[in-house]
């Protein structure tokens, strides 16, 4: 294995490979791989595969993915193979055919070795009845290549959908509604006192503000991009205040505001210190009920929490945290990615403890899941929910 300077550059590429191919290898990763990788012998190869995949893998699914991106990065050419050609390593990457040619003509190798076979995840373009874009539409999040992740982002970005809108005390001019008295007596000043003219005004209508309480532990780290993808296309158009927690809360809000998406997710994965730690719900949600409850929950807001539930706290302070917070929200949505899975059921202590306090207890684990949250905060009763 390569040491020194050398070592740093050519672990940071590889870092890239893994994060084409669909895994979590951003800034913080990175960091822990070259903290891992001083603690191993750098000339012994079981040792130092073993540092970078404790590093790099976080899930069963993402293990065969590593080690083709390992065998084909890190691998000393051989001899007598042909070029790219890694004996007794015949797995692919999950790569998009551009990407796939440009790393094949980074490392010297054969365009052949880097996409052989395809992903059988990966959505094709016709399928017997289904566009690709459907097909994609109702994959889960948890399954998606890199390439994926892409167009889900652009389907978020183009979602046509807008947050219900509510009366507002204040009043606007209109052709119909009450008599505007006011208006039609100074008018009638104007006129010798004669009432020429009845002018009329109704309530000014505005969208219901967002709050949107975001989970980025640990357990939550595979869909935590793409909930954040969500966020920032929900921030461009609606009046949206986003938090995440991960065993503390931190505002987002100003860091989604950012036009392009890439450089927002890059503010957000440096502004937030606790990303894929544990889970403490209550706590999370005490300090937002302390600090931030009466800056952001007025005019109606609908607070969404987007959670799997899994909490290392205290069940009774998320009940008294959810009843709190209840009280002061139009309406309070629960989130679970899990809720996809087939056979699932909210057994945890946290979600246990949550659901007989939440208004609604949705999925989020496809595009289809979200479309579905999005027409019903379309369809949102001005009236208060019914507790």
């Amino acid at each position: 294995m390569p040491e020194g300077p050398d070592l740093l550059s050519r672990l940071g590429a590889f870092a890239r490979l893994l994060h084409d191919a669909g895994l979590e290898a951003g800034p913080r990763r990175l960091t822990d791989a070259t903290r891992a990788l001083t603690f191993v012998d750098l000339k012994k190869e079981p040792d130092f595969r073993n540092a970078l995949r404790a590093v790099f893998v976080s899930r069963k699914e993402d293990l065969p993915t590593f080690e083709a991106a390992f065998d084909i990065f890190w691998a000393p050419p051989d001899p007598r193979a042909a070029a790219g050609v890694i004996p007794g390593r015949p797995r692919s990457l999950p790569l998009s055919p551009e990407r796939a040619k440009a790393w094949a003509n980074a490392l010297g190798l054969n365009s052949s070795q880097m996409d052989r076979d395809q992903d059988p995840r990966t959505v094709p373009a016709t399928s017997s009845g289904y566009s690709a874009e459907e097909l994609l539409r109702q994959k889960d999040f948890d399954s998606m290549t890199w390439q994926e992740t892409e167009q889900v982002r652009r389907l978020l970005e183009a979602a046509p959908w807008r947050v219900a809108e509510r009366r507002t005390r204040r009043l606007r001019s209109a052709r119909s509604g009450h008599i505007d008295l006011r208006r039609s007596a100074r008018h009638a000043i104007r006129s010798s006192g004669e009432l020429v003219q009845l002018f009329r005004r109704k309530p000014r209508m505005r969208r219901r503000p967002i709050v949107l309480v975001c989970d980025v532990s640990g357990s939550m780290e595979r869909y935590s991009r793409l909930l954040m993808i969500f966020a920032h296309a929900i921030a461009r158009r609606e009046d949206l205040e986003a938090f995440v927690f991960s065993t503390r809360l931190t505002r987002i809000t100003r860091l989604l505001r950012q036009r392009d998406i890439d450089r927002a997710l890059t503010s957000v994965s440096k502004g937030v210190r606790d990303f894929s730690g544990g889970t403490r719900i209550g706590d999370a949600l005490a300090d937002f009920n302390r600090r931030w409850a009466r800056r952001v929950l007025g005019h109606g807001a609908v607070v969404i929490i987007v959670s799997d539930g899994w909490d290392r706290g205290d069940p009774d302070q998320l009940t008294a945290e959810l009843i709190h917070l209840r009280r002061s929200a139009h309406r309070l949505i629960w989130l679970n990615p899990l809720l996809g899975s087939e056979g699932y059921q909210p057994l945890t202590r946290g979600m246990a403890a949550a659901l007989p306090y939440c208004d609604d207890f949705l999925a989020a684990h496809n595009v289809q899941a979200l479309d579905d949250l999005g027409r019903m905060l379309a369809k949102l009763d001005s009236r208060p929910v019914r507790r």
